[in-house]
């Protein structure tokens, strides 16, 4: 169904608090991966692109590229005794799933980044990382990272580390950036194959839900190998992953999502920021995922994740999973009309049962989220927006008890993703709340935009050009209209 994007890859590894993910953040240039002092944080392979200039003095002009891949600390549980999660789980389960994934990134990897700890020295677990790299058979391509030289004086411990057999170490401060430009002409050097600057993706789609709602199963069915964990224990996926892939030479990121719970029920910092993500998430996917697991009911998280999708008019597809395990106590025609009720402000969202662990509906998902980025890339003519909305006022205008008669002088759409349509009217206040859903829902059945939000804009005539409506600004007497209104 599905394969993976050409591009030089790097993976960086090592045993937990080392600074990988910090290293890997200073490396893409952004917040991706979560940092914390737990272990365990990062579970998952977290991916990002990294730009590698060209070393000072070289003939070279242009940027290389590679996908740089964060893992999970090795060995995270080993030797610290059990350790449990706010469910009482315990979290030694995980270990040989993460581990599971290192080895996984060292193969597909060109470079191997084996990350130290130039402060803490070389421990038992580092050796045991370097045997695993040399068992794996990829100690080739390996390169040694020793993290937290802050300055000069701390190279001297950064040299210890050559001492696991793969060369002197590069001294580099994560936090700092200190010694980042010998890092950088030293991943310039072992990614010389960098095929130029890579495509971004055509679709960005995130996969939101509550805990255990199969969203990395889904994930993984959808990228065709075993990209992300999938286990039992409720909040296994903490970072948002990326994960990029190929559907009939299209290319797409998927972007698997940490579980969401109450806000009350969060056990620690590492919550809010999985929480933080997945709302970063939302805010930069083309198209949305919400996945409900139907074994359940609906939740005040499904609930809060609706309308935040609304809040971001964000074209969305409500999956349903794990069907299977109640129709023989609810059929399809009635559990839609038990999710149109409890998830009145999605009406419009495609509908889709699937199952993720089985496989079966992931090309209707696909389809979906194809279509949706289409109907919200879609840009409609001023003539054929104002001819529909004439209709609607024929059918039916705004009234007034006062006889005043509301007119809409001027119809256009100003934007794409989602489709911004303003009106400029004589009255606003006589467009009430129940006369504007009436209006997107004739716009909606009118215009292509049958199954994403739109965002309209009722204003009274002004002086403000149509290009300051396109960038978003507003003034007194503009009226914003979204779904939950």
């Amino acid at each position: 169904m599905s394969s993976p994007i050409s591009m030089p890859k790097i993976a960086i590894v090592g045993r937990p608090n080392v600074g990988k993910s910090s290293l890997f953040n200073r490396l893409v240039g952004r917040r991706v991966s979560i940092v914390d002092p737990t272990p365990g944080v990062t579970r998952d392979r977290v991916e990002g692109v990294v730009q590698v200039n060209p070393p000072e003095g070289s003939d070279e002009t242009e940027p290389r590229f590679a996908e740089l891949t964060d893992t999970g600390g090795y060995g995270v549980y080993v030797g610290e005794g059990a350790r449990f999660d706010d469910a009482g789980e315990d979290l030694a389960n995980l270990t040989d799933a993460i581990e599971a994934q290192i080895r996984f990134a060292t193969r597909e990897a060109d470079l191997v980044i084996f990350l130290l700890d130039a402060r803490t020295g070389v421990t038992a677990l580092d050796e045991r990382i370097a045997s695993m790299l040399r068992r794996e058979g990829t100690a080739d391509k390996v390169l040694t990272v020793a993290n937290k030289v802050d300055d000069d004086s701390w190279e001297a411990h950064a040299h210890d580390g050559a001492a696991l057999g793969f060369g002197v170490p590069i001294p580099v401060s994560a936090k700092s950036g200190f010694g980042r430009r010998s890092l950088s002409d030293t991943l310039w050097d072992r990614i010389a194959n960098s095929e130029g600057v890579p495509r971004d993706p055509s679709i960005q789609f995130a996969i939101v839900g509550a805990r255990n709602a199969g969203k990395s199963t889904l994930i993984n069915a959808l990228a065709g190998r075993p990209r992300v964990i999938v286990s039992e224990i409720a909040g296994t996926t903490r970072d948002s992953v990326d994960v990029r892939f190929e559907i009939e030479g299209r290319q797409l990121l998927a972007i698997d999502t940490a579980g969401v719970r109450k806000r009350k029920s969060w056990a620690d910092d590492v919550e809010f920021y999985s929480h933080s993500r997945a709302s970063d998430a939302i805010r930069r996917s083309n198209v949305c995922i919400l996945l409900v697991d139907a074994a359940k009911e609906i939740s005040q998280v499904e609930k809060k994740l609706s309308l935040e999708l609304q809040k971001q008019f964000k074209p969305t597809v409500i999956a349903v999973n794990k069907f299977d395990l109640v129709e023989d106590r609810v059929t399809a025609e009635q559990y839609v009309d038990y999710l149109t009720q409890e998830l009145r402000g999605l009406s419009y969202a495609p509908l889709t049962f699937i199952s993720a662990k089985e496989g079966r509906g992931l090309d209707d998902i696909v389809k979906l989220v194809l279509n949706l980025e289409k109907q919200a890339s879609h840009r409609e003519t001023t003539g054929q927006v104002n001819k529909v909305i004439q209709e609607i006022l024929a059918e039916r205008g705004p009234s007034s008890k006062l006889g005043t008669k509301a007119k809409i002088l001027y119809a256009t759409q100003v934007g794409i993703n989602p489709p911004t349509v303003v009106l400029v009217v004589n009255k606003p206040d006589l467009f009430t709340p129940g006369y504007r859903r009436f209006l997107m829902n004739r716009l909606r059945d009118q215009l292509p935009f049958s199954e994403v939000p739109i965002r309209m804009v009722i204003t009274e005539r002004s002086r403000m050009s149509l290009s300051a409506l396109k960038g978003g600004e507003h003034r007194a007497g503009e009226q914003s209209v979204d779904e939950s209104d």
